[in-house]
C-alpha cells in the first residue's frame, strides 16, 4: 500500500479524497498547513505529496521548493483553486512532477497518482547510462559530468532515460510525454516542455557549448551526439 501525504487546507476536501484514495488502496496521511507537513514529512517520507498552492501559513510553492531541497526524488503532485497558468508554471520549474486544477475529479488524480508513482519505480532492467562525458543512473535518477552529481526528479529521470536510450533521434512530444509523463498532453499544455526546461539547467550544454537537448519546432527533442 502507497503512503500518501496530503497537504491542503481545505479539510472537507481532504476528507472527501482521502476516503477516495482509501479505497484505490492508498495510505493518506492528511496535513492542513505547512507546519504540520513539515513535521510530518520529519518523522517518515510518504511514497508521493499532494500538495495545494495555497496554504494557511505559507506559499505551498515555498514548501515545494525546500521538498525539492529536501527530498530531490519524491514524487510531488501540485493541487490549485485557481488553475492559473502562472501558478502551473511555477509549480513545473520548481520540480513538481504534475499538476491538477481544483475542482479535481478523484479518478483523474488517481490515474495521475499512479503514473507518477510507477515512474519513480523503474523496471529493474534500467542500467547505468553513459554517453559522452555523462553518465546516468536511471534508478538513482542521478546524474554525473565531469565529477559533478546532479540529483533529477521522478519527470526528468524519465525523460532523459528517453532520450539517452534513443540519443539522436527525435522523439515525438506525445510519445516523450507518454513515457515520462505517463499521459498524453492537452492542448496548452506546456508541462513536458517545462520538464525539458529544468533538466537542461540541471545538466547544462556539451563542453563546446552545443545544446544537449535540442528542441525541434513543433515535433520533438532529441539528445545530441
Amino acid at each position: 500500500m502507497s503512503e500518501l501525504l496530503l497537504i491542503d487546507d481545505d479539510q472537507e476536501l481532504c476528507e472527501l479524497l482521502s476516503s477516495w484514495l482509501s479505497q484505490e488502496g492508498f495510505q493518506v496521511q492528511a496535513c492542513h498547513d505547512g507546519h504540520s507537513a513539515r513535521r510530518a514529512l520529519a518523522q517518515s517520507q510518504p511514497a508521493a505529496v499532494v500538495l495545494d498552492v495555497m496554504l494557511p501559513d505559507g506559499s505551498g510553492l515555498e514548501l515545494l521548493k525546500q521538498l525539492r531541497n529536501d527530498h530531490p526524488d519524491l514524487p510531488v503532485l501540485m493541487l490549485s483553486a485557481r488553475g492559473e497558468p502562472l501558478d502551473r508554471i511555477l509549480g513545473l520549474e520548481l520540480g513538481a512532477d504534475d499538476y491538477l486544477a481544483k475542482p479535481c475529479d478523484p479518478r483523474e488524480l488517481t490515474a495521475r497518482l499512479r503514473a507518477v508513482l510507477r515512474r519513480s519505480h523503474p523496471p529493474a532492467v534500467s542500467s547505468q547510462l553513459e554517453l559522452g562525458d555523462l553518465c546516468f543512473s536511471p534508478v538513482r535518477g542521478v546524474v554525473i559530468i565531469d565529477e559533478h552529481e546532479f540529483t533529477l526528479t521522478v519527470s526528468e529521470s524519465r525523460l532523459l532515460e528517453a532520450l539517452l536510450r534513443q540519443p539522436g533521434e527525435p522523439l515525438d512530444k506525445q510519445e516523450l510525454a507518454q513515457l515520462a509523463l505517463g499521459r498524453k498532453l492537452t492542448l496548452y499544455d506546456r508541462s513536458l516542455d517545462m520538464h525539458i526546461s529544468n533538466l537542461r539547467k540541471k545538466i547544462g550544454p556539451h563542453a563546446d557549448g552545443r545544446p544537449r537537448i535540442v528542441a525541434l519546432r513543433s515535433r520533438g527533442y532529441y539528445y545530441s551526439v
